[in-house]
């Protein structure tokens, strides 16, 4: 009777801090982000929609807030920053693309207590400087360098990196780090600032790489920040009859990408792991917020990596399931 009396009272116990700590996890988590149609923030989305299985299941809930695009970044994604303070976030993932703009809305977070992560851009000096818990996603100037270094091992060392966010901290980082790493290996970079509105503009962007190339007839390689406008570039280029003498290189993928990849149409793509940018932020934070738990390692790097040709099939594997 007493084994069967304790065992009962345990269970009563159990049964009412299970409860307890039920009701308490309530996490409620807001992520910043790009726009819903963008290709590579669609992954981001998925991967924190996936780690909001588990907040959902402990009472939590995880926002995802885009601007509409992206003419006006900094002051638009400083508004939905404090749109999820005044929504009551307990906790806020957002990326330190302007930081001139940004910075004061993500110290109104660390102000109001709530815990914060940067992600996907700002690199850890912005985690330091806004007093965020962690960094997660890839280093921009490290990928930039990555790109510039495997431009030039393959004899391709007169470079421009296109770039269709100007002003946006972690896009002048890849277009810094590609001119430091074809320079450090004998070749010479050089940026092209095109207007905001011109990104994933099919267009504008193809006209402009074809009008850079006949004006810069050395240039055999081009970079850029973004799958769309990489898709773009190969079209400027095959106008401007330059396909067999220019190669691209961007940052991010889709099956498009891989397939171009695959079919040598362009060269490699820097892979920095958007899926798990949005599924480590989200995780990070709903376990802080839930139980107190925390990273020590700060700075969480999903890249960069790259694929090319030796590695494209494992990606198309990922880009199936919608991870990559």
């Amino acid at each position: 009777m007493f084994k069967r009396s304790r065992i009962a009272t345990m269970m009563s116990v159990a049964v009412i801090l299970g409860l307890t700590a039920t009701s308490a996890m309530a996490a409620k988590i807001f992520v910043i982000g790009g726009k819903p149609d963008d290709p590579f923030w669609s992954i981001v989305k998925r991967g924190a929609e996936d780690a909001g299985i588990v907040s959902k299941a402990q009472g939590g809930s995880v926002t995802w807030l885009g601007p509409q695009n992206y003419d006006n970044l900094g002051v638009d994604a400083a508004e939905l920053i404090r749109q999820a303070i005044a929504q009551g976030a307990d906790g806020i993932v957002g990326p330190d693309w302007v930081p001139e703009a940004m910075d004061p809305a993500f110290k109104a977070v660390v102000d109001a207590k709530i815990p914060l992560v940067i992600y996907n851009a700002g690199g850890i000096a912005a985690a330091d400087r806004l007093h965020a818990m962690n960094y997660v996603g890839s280093d921009d100037y490290k990928a930039g360098v990555a790109a510039g270094e495997y431009f030039a091992k393959k004899g391709l060392k007169t470079l421009v990196c296109i770039n269709t966010l100007p002003g946006a901290a972690n896009i002048e980082a890849h277009c810094r780090g590609m001119n430091d790493g074809v320079k450090a290996n004998g070749g010479t970079g050089a940026a092209l600032p095109l207007p905001a509105t011109s990104f994933g503009n099919a267009t504008a962007v193809a006209q402009a790489v074809k009008a850079y190339l006949l004006q810069h007839p050395e240039v055999n390689g081009v970079y850029t920040i973004g799958n769309v406008d990489a898709n773009s570039a190969i079209n400027g280029i095959t106008q401007a009859g330059k396909a067999a003498q220019v190669k691209v290189g961007g940052v991010n993928m889709d099956e498009t990408i891989l397939k171009n990849i695959k079919a040598g149409t362009q060269m490699f793509a820097i892979d920095q792991q958007g899926y798990l940018q949005g599924y480590l932020a989200v995780s990070i934070l709903n376990g802080h917020v839930n139980f107190g738990l925390s990273v020590p390692t700060r700075e969480i790097l999903t890249g960069p990596g790259i694929v090319d040709a030796s590695n494209v099939d494992t990606a198309l594997k990922g880009v199936k399931q919608g991870t990559r």
